[in-house]
This record gives C-alpha cells, sequence and structure tokens, in this order.
C-alpha cells in the first residue's frame, strides 16, 4: 500500500464551509478513482505547537504505488485540485510505502 500524507494552510478567510466542502470533494474521490482506498482528515490538534502555520491534515490509502500514480493525473483529482487549490496558502504531500 502506498500512503499520501499532505498539510494544508488554508488562506486567511477561507470559511470553515469551504474548508468542509475541500475534505467532501477529496473524500468524494473514493470510488471513483480506481486503487484510492481510503482517506482521513482534521484540523491540526496539539498543544506541541509545531504545525509551522499548517492548519490541517490528511491520509490517503492507495492499494499500490502504480495506483497513486494513475490518481495523480486523473479526471476527478484534477476537478478537485480546481477546487481546493485556490483556497490554499501552503501545500505540502509526502508519499511513502507500507
Amino acid at each position: 500500500m502506498t500512503r499520501h500524507f499532505g498539510m494544508f494552510q488554508f488562506k486567511e478567510g477561507v470559511s470553515d464551509a469551504q474548508i468542509d466542502e475541500s475534505f467532501t470533494a477529496m473524500k468524494g474521490m473514493i470510488g471513483k478513482i480506481p486503487g484510492f482506498l481510503a482517506m482521513e482528515y482534521g484540523p491540526y490538534d496539539s498543544s506541541e505547537g509545531l504545525s509551522d502555520g499548517y492548519t490541517h491534515g490528511f491520509i490517503m490509502t492507495f492499494e499500490s504505488r502504480e495506483a497513486r500514480e494513475a490518481y495523480l493525473p486523473h479526471p476527478v483529482h484534477e476537478a478537485v485540485k480546481d477546487l481546493v487549490i485556490p483556497r490554499l496558502e501552503r501545500v505540502v504531500v509526502f508519499d511513502f510505502n507500507v
């Protein structure tokens, strides 16, 4: 399996409803993109204060590296990016195999 881990810092002025809409759209890709198995997400929640300004994180699970590679240019993913990316100040994505 491949994990696709990311962190978002949303732009100032992006509403909670827009943040919810962004993650709902992302999670909605499950079942539409082959090999995309699961997604978890949520806001930063730690007293450590080490988020470096990132406000939300997510982890996507793909059945294989090949499934993740097919997801990246997939038209459904591209449409979700068109919704989410304009709302972001910064993003980090890190993938690893388990």
